[in-house]
């Protein structure tokens, strides 16, 4: 009971640090506009970095998954919506396994 505790508490700490560090130490606004851009695009970087390995993965099969983010990534260049996008993207798949897996 004790480890699963302390297991709880270390977990908690490591999630709550670098949440509250940049509160602690950045008193006035940040002027800096590399960091004004570091800090914006780095969920968006995260993000990516956790989506990607899925997107390669979630079909089974390595050129069906790459045809559906190339639609995906043509059609969010070209600023269409997240539905559309997501819907092109999943029947390009079908597609492609139909036709060609």
């Amino acid at each position: 009971m004790v480890r699963i505790l302390l297991a709880v508490f270390l977990m908690a700490l490591v999630s709550y640090l670098p949440r509250v560090l940049p509160l602690a130490f950045l008193r006035q606004k940040v002027d800096s506009p590399f960091f004004q851009s570091f800090l914006y695009y780095v969920p968006y970087a995260v993000l990516g970095a956790m989506t990607f390995p899925a997107i390669l993965y979630a079909t089974g099969d390595i050129g069906s998954a790459l045809v559906g983010f190339g639609v995906a990534l043509l059609l969010a260049f070209y600023e269409k919506g997240l539905i559309t996008v997501a819907l092109f993207a999943a029947f390009a798949v079908y597609l492609f396994q139909y036709f060609l897996g």
